[in-house]
């Protein structure tokens, strides 16, 4: 069982590494979403580690849940990637039909430099949100087969 922690663990920690990888050795800025998918695998981390200092096993259905939610993130990411559906209107282009100049100005300011509806980077066809939500959901199946054993 701890092994399984220690594996969901080492995985969300690689996955976060190589996020800030892409960004710091790739120059790839992240976009708000991209962020937004980094706070669960931190959790899962925090989790982890906690688990492994107390054995307290059964928080392992938090990391599943962490794990869970940043596939969920992931997920929703790609949709706004292919143009399933609308992502905010703060990182993507659309959104901008009903504003006044002055609203898009103000957006346009506010907007970060990435945009969430461009795929940064693929493997295979899959984009890096793409690869996050299947690794992620991996990691959540590792977390539960963890606190069933718990």
């Amino acid at each position: 069982m701890m092994r399984l922690i220690t594996l969901a663990t080492l995985g969300s920690a690689a996955l976060l590494l190589g996020a800030y990888g892409f960004q710091h050795i790739g120059n790839m800025a992240p976009c708000k979403l991209c962020l937004w998918q980094r706070w669960p695998h931190a959790a899962a981390i925090l989790i982890g580690v906690l688990i492994l200092i107390t054995r307290k096993a059964k928080l392992a259905w938090l990391g599943a849940l962490a794990a869970f939610s940043t596939a969920a993130i992931g997920i929703y990411h790609v949709g706004v990637e292919q143009g399933w559906w609308q992502g905010p209107t703060t990182c993507t282009s659309s959104g901008v039909s009903n504003m006044s100049p002055q609203d898009l100005m103000n957006q346009i300011l506010a907007a970060p430099l990435t945009r969430c509806d461009d795929i940064a980077w693929q493997l295979a066809g899959i984009s890096m949100a793409g690869w996050n939500a299947m690794i992620s959901l991996a990691l959540m199946v590792i977390w539960v087969r963890a606190a069933r054993r718990a």
